[in-house]
């Protein structure tokens, strides 16, 4: 059978089998510490072994109705405030520690708010130890008598363990003892009487079926993770009293097997209980706390303590342990008492307190974060990636959750109704975490050796069995003595016979000592030859190893120079992904104002069309409006050209009639009052009308006469808005006995019947077309008035298309013979007054006898 190559904390191995497939939730506990002071309302219930009850307290009103809200949250045990620390440890912290022994990883966590118990479930108090002094005292406890010496197993800075001989292993123990202050505490040393009732542990516990075969050893290491640093509470630094050097914060590092690790971290090898104890009580007062409104030494920090034990099986003879680094199996207990959880306003924090706070909050939400993620992967099958990388705490442990050992969270909870909103959030956090999945780890291959081997060969030399030992095969060899009983005084055979047997026994012996001292001679020849083989070996391997420490060096060098490479990169593309969103806002804007301007043109473009089609349309109207002002001015110009034609006709009539009549008497002159009734019967005519529009221009004007309203005698409310233009019409609406007003008002319409409002518009030619808009005032069952539009008139304003004749709007009067003639021009009939002679039988009160004008069509 091949023998299983070594494994590091947490490293993949392929999983065969049924086992592969195996998964097991997280497993959370729940602990209720008891109450402050006796009469503090409480708000925390316990039901059952399993099950806790929040209810409301006084002032807390969370539903819609405002009734008392009550909610249960299960867990898989749940611990009263009566439970002691051996009751949890059994049931929490026995099971990984039993793992821890066979080969298996573990996680154990106390989350909470301030003062909820972590520290004290952790750590413990006075004369009541907490789970990790009695994990150190269980582990101790089973491999105490297989423990390896000190320095058989050397730590690394690549998360893992090199092997010594015993030689190497006892100069290494000289070199340290042999400094004037040695780092690794002594187990002879006195225990410190402030936690020496701590770790005074008086219940035995033991680990089942421990290989004996194997040696172990026992390693452990402190942290701290301070506003997203990580800090090693057992590095030793120099004092210096002018400069103090300040901590520095260390780096997460992934193995060969994609494991994570603290690199250059400190890893103390221990070999007790007090010891282990005494190293972590000297980085605990390196921790972080402060006081803060909730807590008088409140954790800031995550603490992380590991235990990582060694094991390494001993050789065929039993007697050292077996040189192959690939037979070395690592497992490794993380211890961690995570920092409080709660609201900064209750904690009064700020400055520095209310930084740390907020760093504390975001690496809980952070965890959350990744049970929600992982949760939700498991159940729905997604794919999602889990955010480890956002906080050191989850980036740290990322290898627990993908599968590489048990995890137990313990959640402690005060009861008191201060922490009620806390209190829930770190349920419902704990309710979502019992439903994240853990692989099962599988169980470690140790080498296939004949077991036994420790306890078989320290019998050696003496009865093993039913062999027998060297001594009786010696005897054996010689020769057998002869009876010595002596019965006869003169007996003279026993004692020659005697004599000769112990000489040849003598001689027998003497030849075997010098067998011996010839074999001794020849081994001590071979040893030394041996001897100054291995020490030219050593040599060798010295220089190998001086070449090889150089070319660490180098290597390192180079590891800090692509390190600070990595970090200048980290910054160029940090200031790099800042200027691409800056150059993506800018982007987006100026796509924002393109489309902007896009739909502004677009606008301006239909403005444009409609314009043109307005135009096109003012166009055609104006073509057509001068065609037929063309035609009027035609047909006038025909009409004014008969005109003259005929006043030459009458003139030449009046020359026959002059010419060819005989002379009479003079007719008498008639009077002047006849006369002037004549003229006046002949060219009086209607003041001229001003030009209004007329649908059809080509017709007669006709005689406007003044329009009496129907409603003649009732009172109107005149409504001008101020906004009227003047439009210098000589007709003018005038409405007697009207209340004048710019904004209608009800104390108006209660004085008045009827109601007129005055509306202005531009028509389609540019002129301005005002409209009167009347109607009847009617009084409502409320109290008010309300109008009833009736009637709309309109009146629009336009200037002449040319210089049109003025023309009579009255009809003609009817000539003697019955026919109708209508009216020449003005200045035609002015024309023809002038040159007429005075005293002629067709004076201006005479109707002249001509050509009808043509209608226009």
């Amino acid at each position: 059978m091949k023998p299983a190559r070594a494994k590091t904390p947490r490293k993949p191995l392929v999983k065969k089998g049924s086992q592969a497939n195996l998964k097991d939730p997280v497993g959370v506990y729940c602990r209720v510490r008891p109450l402050s002071f006796p009469d503090q309302e409480c708000c925390i219930e316990v039901i059952n072994n399993t099950t806790v009850q929040l209810h409301t307290p006084e002032g807390y009103r969370l539903n819609r109705n405002g009734d008392y809200k009550e909610t249960q949250y299960s867990f898989k045990q749940v611990f009263g405030t009566h439970t002691t620390q051996k009751e949890l440890f059994d049931v929490v912290a026995n099971p990984l520690v039993d793992d821890l022994i066979h080969g298996k990883n573990g996680l154990l966590f106390t989350y909470g708010v301030t003062g909820s118990g972590k520290t004290h479930t952790m750590t413990g108090s006075t004369g009541e130890g907490g789970l990790l002094p009695r994990c150190l005292d269980m582990i101790f406890n089973s491999i105490g008598s297989f423990q390896a010496k000190r320095y058989v197993f050397k730590s690394n800075d690549r998360n893992s363990m090199d092997i010594q001989c015993e030689v190497d292993a006892l100069l290494e123990r000289q070199k340290r003892e042999a400094m004037p202050n040695p780092k690794t505490p002594s187990s002879k040393r006195q225990i410190d009487p402030e936690f020496a009732d701590m770790i005074n542990v008086q219940e035995f516990c033991k680990a089942g079926e421990v290989d004996e075969d194997s040696v172990y050893g026992v390693f452990v290491s402190y942290i701290e993770i301070y506003n997203n640093y990580i800090y090693d509470l057992l590095e030793e630094v120099p004092f210096d009293p002018i400069k103090p050097k300040l901590p520095q914060s260390k780096m997460l590092r992934e193995d060969k097997n994609h494991n994570m690790y603290v690199a250059g971290c400190t890893e103390v090898e221990v070999k007790s209980t007090e010891e282990a104890f005494e190293v972590f009580w000297r980085g605990q007062k390196k921790r972080r706390i402060a006081n803060t409104h909730l807590n008088r030494e409140s954790s800031r920090s995550h603490s992380v303590f590991n235990i990582k034990l060694v094991q390494a099986p001993l050789d065929a003879d039993g007697d050292n342990v077996l040189q192959e680094k690939e037979q070395i199996i690592i497992s490794q207990l993380s211890l961690v008492d995570l920092a409080g959880s709660e609201r900064t306003n209750r904690t009064k924090a700020e400055g520095n307190r209310l930084r740390e706070a907020g760093n504390i909050n975001q690496s809980l939400m952070t965890l959350r974060t990744c049970m929600e993620v992982l949760r939700e992967n498991q159940m729905y099958g997604t794919n999602k990636m889990v955010p480890y990388r956002d906080s050191k705490l989850t980036h740290l442990f990322k290898n627990y959750f993908d599968g590489e050992g048990k995890v137990r969270m313990i959640v402690c909870v005060n009861p008191k109704a201060e922490d009620y909103e806390e209190s829930l959030q770190v349920m419902r956090f704990a309710e979502v975490t019992q439903e994240v999945e853990v692989a099962r780890p599988v169980d470690k291959v140790i080498c296939g050796l004949t077991p036994g081997r420790r306890y078989r060969n320290q019998a050696r030399g003496g009865p093993v069995g039913d062999e027998p030992l060297v001594a009786e095969v010696v005897l054996q060899s010689f020769p057998p003595l002869p009876s010595c009983e002596i019965l006869d005084i003169n007996d003279e055979h026993t004692l020659p016979r005697l004599i000769e047997a112990l000489e040849k026994r003598h001689h027998l012996r003497q030849m075997m000592i010098d067998e011996f001292n010839k074999q001794s001679n020849t081994f001590k020849t071979l040893l030394q030859e041996f001897d100054n083989a291995v020490l030219n070996k050593e040599n060798y391997i010295q220089g190998k190893l001086n070449e090889k420490e150089k070319v660490i060096s180098g290597q390192k060098l180079e590891i800090e120079r692509l390190e600070k490479k990595n970090k200048t990169l980290e910054y160029k593309i940090e200031i790099l992904e800042k200027t691409t969103t800056i150059y993506e806002e800018d982007k987006r804007n100026l796509q924002q104002e393109l489309e902007t301007q896009n739909q502004k043109l677009q606008r301006q473009f239909s403005d444009k069309r409609r314009l043109e089609a307005r135009l096109q349309g003012m166009v055609t109207e104006t073509t057509m409006k001068w065609q037929k002002e063309c035609e009027r001015r035609v047909a006038a110009t025909q009409l004014e050209m008969q005109n003259k034609l005929w006043v030459k006709d009458e003139k030449l009539k009046q020359l026959k009639a002059i010419v060819t009549e005989p002379k009479t008497e003079k007719p008498e002159r008639p009077s002047r009052e006849r006369d002037r009734e004549k003229v006046t019967q002949r060219s009086v005519s209607p003041s001229p009308v001003p030009f209004l529009f007329q649908p059809d221009q080509n017709a007669p004007p006709i005689r406007l006469r003044h329009r009496r309203s129907r409603s003649a005698g009732d009172r109107w409310v005149d409504h001008k808005p101020a906004s009227n233009v003047q439009t210098e019409t000589v007709m003018q609406p005038h409405v007697p006995h009207a209340i004048t007003v710019s904004v209608a008002n009800e104390k108006a319409l209660a004085k008045c019947e009827k109601y007129m409002l005055t509306h202005q518009e531009l028509a389609s030619d540019g002129e301005i077309e005002t409209k009167l808009i009347k109607g009847d005032v009617y009084k409502t069952r409320g109290g008010g008035q309300s109008v009833q539009f009736t009637d709309i008139e309109t009146l629009k304003q336009e200037s002449p298309s040319g210089s049109r004749k003025r023309r009579s709007s009255t009809v003609a009067p009817a000539q003697p013979d019955g026919t109708e003639s209508e009216w020449t021009d003005v200045e035609t009939r002015c024309s023809m007054a002038v040159e007429m002679r005075a005293g002629s039988q067709l004076g201006p009160g005479y109707q002249h006898h001509a050509q009808p004008k043509r209608k226009k069509p």
